[in-house]
């Protein structure tokens, strides 16, 4: 390799390649550090798609507005899915919206968290008996936090994030399930 250094890198790039490259290979020795710092920088900066089918909205309404400020714990609301870490679902769902929500589930990078907010996302709520509603979003995808309430307060949806967070710092970048915000 230094021969071929020699022919196509300038005079003192060589060293400056070298220094790269003994730098890689500190950074690769101290993994356990990397990957801290990799769960540091995923749980602090979360990026949440929000995917709302019923009459939680207000409450989400107020935890994303100026009174409860839900982005000075980390999360910030995205509409794109594709590169989001968390997915709050809340609201009853239909049979016709599952595959929407397997889709979007689907769509997001790993690790993924779901956070299911609300009786009607976790046990269908007030359509329990209803023929064309899902008995619960863990059905059709995982569930990370349970968030019961009708509508939950917003400190709860607050306390499910930090489960989140916390759960991603006791993980790394492993995975377990689920949890419950009482």
């Amino acid at each position: 390799m230094e021969s071929s250094m020699k022919n196509i890198l300038p005079d003192g790039t060589k060293t400056i390649v070298q220094d790269i490259v003994d730098g890689v290979n500190v950074a690769i020795k101290k993994v356990p550090l990397v990957k801290k710092l990799i769960t540091w920088g995923r749980k602090n900066s979360l990026w949440v798609v929000h995917l709302t089918t019923g009459c939680c909205s207000p409450e989400f309404a107020a935890l994303a507005g100026a009174g409860y400020d839900m982005e000075r714990f980390g999360p910030l609301v995205m509409a794109a899915m594709r590169q989001c870490d968390i997915l709050i679902i809340e609201g009853q769902v239909a049979d016709k919206m599952a595959e929407v929500v397997k889709r979007t589930y689907d769509q997001m990078p790993d690790p993924k968290y779901v956070i299911a907010v609300g009786n009607c996302a976790i046990s269908g709520g007030f359509y329990w008996d209803s023929y064309s509603m899902v008995m619960g979003i863990d059905k059709i995808i995982p569930v990370d936090v349970y968030v019961p309430g009708c509508p939950p307060r917003p400190e709860d949806w607050i306390d499910a994030i930090r489960l989140v967070q916390t759960r991603m710092d006791k993980e790394g970048l492993d995975r377990e399930r689920p949890l419950l915000v009482e």
